[in-house]
């Protein structure tokens, strides 16, 4: 086998959380080239059917499966799992990519004025409980079909924010109160650290199991953000911009593949060099 068609995935299921989102396209996009079968999830319908809809246009409806899941429920995922092994009999990758991520673009609730001091319990809570805690049960669940089988491979995407503290100066307005000024909130600091330390966790723990765990650190991707915010950042990035939405198709592809079959345990770093200064 030549290095080339160490990336193919063919016919491999993989499992990708947060299967509605902007990354999951990407990721979705990363399998479907190598060959491999996508099976989405997601907590909103919604999303899975705009998201199947846009795949269709490029890829063949049987290699794109998708789940309506609360990935915090482990019964849910079970019957994934499941009817997975039942259709495939095999569950070969698992992508963890769901999280509540405050996008500065979104005007989401947990991007807001809320700072360390006052963050909500609510708050704390559900974003562990989908980046974190729907990670855990993931992988519990899939994670053990693939020892079953003794082969398969856990991605966790993390993110550069998993490396090093969010720069709080970027979300910064002048004239404003500090009461009134956005922080990028702890929770998505601690979940990020968190996931690199479940993949290192598991990388040991199922290395005799033929499963391998990485993580990927990403870092932002362009989607429409304040001009103000983008000077900001890009500031921060040797390479002087932020990513573009395809850009990290190929390391996942290759994270997922036997090209890297003697990684385990690794957090590849892909930042535009940030995590440098």
């Amino acid at each position: 086998m030549n290095a080339l068609d160490k990336f193919k995935i063919t016919d491999k299921v993989c499992v990708i959380t947060g299967g509605g989102g902007l990354m999951a396209d990407s990721h979705a996009r990363a399998v479907l080239s190598g060959g491999g079968v996508v099976s989405l999830l997601d907590i909103s319908e919604e999303k899975l059917t705009i998201e199947k809809k846009r795949l269709l246009n490029d890829y063949d409806k049987s290699k794109i499966e998708t789940y309506k899941v609360d990935i915090t429920e482990r019964t849910q995922l079970e019957k994934v799992c499941q009817d997975l092994v039942n259709k495939y009999g095999h569950i070969d990758i698992l992508i963890n990519n769901a999280a509540n991520n405050p996008k500065v673009e979104s005007g989401s609730s947990n991007m807001d004025a809320i700072r360390f001091d006052n963050l909500p319990m609510d708050i704390w809570q559900d974003d562990i409980a989908v980046g974190l805690t729907g990670a855990f049960l993931c992988t519990q669940v899939f994670g053990c079909q693939m020892a079953l089988q003794r082969s398969g491979v856990i991605l966790n995407i993390s993110s550069d924010l998993g490396v090093i503290a969010p720069d709080q100066r970027i979300y910064r307005k002048d004239g404003l109160d500090e009461a009134k000024q956005i922080v990028k909130p702890v929770t998505y600091s601690v979940i990020k650290h968190g996931l690199i330390g479940l993949t290192k966790y598991t990388a040991t723990y199922w290395a005799k199991d033929g499963v391998r765990c990485n993580a990927i650190a990403p870092a932002g991707i362009e989607n429409g953000q304040d001009e103000e915010f983008v000077t900001k950042l890009t500031n921060l990035v040797p390479m002087g911009r932020m990513a573009t939405k395809d850009e990290y198709q190929s390391t996942v592809l290759y994270m997922i593949s036997d090209a890297s079959a003697y990684m385990t345990g690794a957090t590849v770093i892909v930042d535009g060099g940030r995590t440098c200064w």
